[in-house]
């Protein structure tokens, strides 16, 4: 199957997503054999991946958004039905508490079962994000301060008005994820799975740690110190010349070995209030290939 000629991403905001480097990431990558992302999020780079698909394996602690993925996976029309729902706040205070009570036990069964998605669940999870203000979205299992949906501007996620057909626009996404392995759980277990024998691309791009200086609970399921060890994965498995690494973050995180290669690159304007869209890096390791300018 050929790349999707469509331009695809998350049907769904997501704070640290990397679209606006995707194309920089794939040019140090190259056309890998196998692609790894431990930490699935909005999938922005592998949906703007210029090649074939070959082995694609990606993965999130978050079991909401595995399940997402899976369930777009496959039944894109399902997930259509469920999602396809105007913006509602009363709507959404009652989906809110069904999701993190109801939601929250169906969800765990992804753990257990490789098999198992829920188009209700990913379609109330994608319609209540796209219209959520800020972080603390299914955070806690209590009815959430009442606060106005983003009503404003024209639209988030599967509110956008320029999005077109929904069922359309999912199943595109479907059809693009028809071949790749998407897990929930550590980050660490993704990381073993490769061939050996070919190159293995990996995209590590954790949540922003301690030294990012940002605020917590920005995700669902948040972790601050991960990306240390995330790091010191990187710099133990770098001279691997079978592995070609891609780390993100700020650029106080990480101190990395003079030979791996350190990008600076720009995060939209919509991204932060701040100028942490500034700061964004990505290290490249050794062995990815090299820019040809």
């Amino acid at each position: 199957m050929k790349p999707e000629t469509r331009k695809l991403r998350a049907p769904f905001p997501y704070f640290g997503g990397k679209s606006l480097a995707a194309s920089l990431i794939w040019s140090r990558l190259g056309n890998v054999k196998s692609y790894v992302e431990p930490f699935a999020g909005s999938l922005a780079v592998l949906l703007a991946r210029p090649h074939e698909p070959t082995i694609e394996i990606v993965n999130d602690k978050d079991a909401y958004l595995t399940n997402f993925w899976r369930a777009i996976k496959h039944k894109p029309d399902s997930v259509a039905d469920w999602a396809d729902w105007p913006i509602n706040e009363v709507d959404l205070l009652a989906r809110y508490q069904w999701l993190v009570t109801d939601g929250a036990a169906r969800v765990e069964k992804l753990k257990d079962d490789p098999d198992y998605y829920d188009p209700k669940v990913a379609g109330w999870w994608v319609w209540g994000i796209s219209q959520w203000i800020g972080s603390g979205w299914l955070e806690k299992p209590r009815r959430p301060n009442k606060k106005l949906p983003r009503i404003a501007g024209l639209g988030n996620g599967i509110h956008r008005s320029s999005n077109g057909d929904l069922r359309d626009y999912l199943q595109s996404l479907s059809d693009r994820l028809r071949h790749v392995r998407v897990t929930c759980g550590d980050w660490l277990r993704v990381t073993k799975i490769y061939e050996k024998n070919t190159v293995t691309g990996f995209l590590l791009d954790p949540p922003y740690s301690d030294k990012a200086e940002r605020q917590s609970a920005l995700y669902r399921v948040d972790d601050l110190d991960v990306a240390h060890q995330v790091r010191e994965w990187a710099i133990a498995n770098g001279n691997n010349p079978k592995v070609r690494i891609a780390l993100c973050g700020y650029e106080t995180e990480h101190q990395m070995p003079d030979d791996w290669e350190c990008v600076a690159w720009k995060a939209g304007r919509g991204y932060a209030k701040n100028n942490n869209r500034l700061k964004e890096r990505i290290w490249f390791s050794p062995h990815c290939l090299k820019s040809e300018f």
